[in-house]
């Protein structure tokens, strides 16, 4: 029974989606302009390059903000659950925040929180 299921799903699915994509191509407009293929930014042309190298601070800040939300992630479920753990989960959470600290010191170290 569930397989039946599934496969009428499916099927409804790519059907549902190539019917969309031939009505779109039926009754769309079709105008072409070489016009349309220009990069623009709020309709002002555009003058070099579009691709400016950006600074390396921005990805490593990033990155690091990252580090720090995915910790919190990791923080909130350990919260919920140790008191029946004990001293074991009391153990685990420790050691992991401890890398967390060394990961922070260590980009401290490196410069990397500083902007130049």
């Amino acid at each position: 029974m569930n397989f039946t299921l599934l496969i009428t799903v499916l099927l409804t699915a790519v059907t549902l989606v190539l019917a969309a994509y031939v009505i779109a191509k039926l009754i769309g407009p079709r105008s072409y302009n070489p016009v349309k293929g220009e990069p623009f930014e709020c309709g002002i042309p555009t003058r070099g390059s579009s691709w400016l190298p950006s600074h390396i601070g921005y990805y490593l800040f990033a990155i690091l903000f990252l580090m720090f939300d995915i910790e919190t992630v990791f923080l909130y479920p350990w919260a919920v659950v140790v008191k029946q753990f004990g001293s074991m989960a009391l153990v685990s959470i420790g050691f992991f925040l401890l890398v967390l600290v060394f990961g922070l010191a260590y980009a401290w170290r490196k410069g990397a929180l500083e902007w130049k």
